[in-house]
């Protein structure tokens, strides 16, 4: 398609000379420039950082730290 558009002169000029450098046609030059700028954005993504629930604690006098199932037991209010 045609059409007509008011460039700045800097703007075009800087265009041509990079579609001379590349080899290419300034069409060319100024298609990929509007397509890059209307292409969807890529969402960035926030690093995750995982943040550690810390308490103290004791061991319950009679604990069998090696016991798993009573270990269940006392986690699960059973014992």
């Amino acid at each position: 398609m045609r059409t007509t558009l008011d460039i700045d002169d800097r703007v075009l000029r800087q265009a041509k000379k990079l579609a001379a450098d590349e080899g290419k046609t300034l069409t060319l030059i100024i298609e990929e420039a509007l397509r890059d700028r209307l292409a969807p954005k890529a969402r960035v993504r926030k690093n995750f950082r995982l943040r550690l629930l810390i308490k103290s604690g004791r061991i319950i006098p009679g604990t069998d730290l090696a016991d798993r199932d009573f270990l269940y037991e006392r986690m699960e209010g059973r014992g």
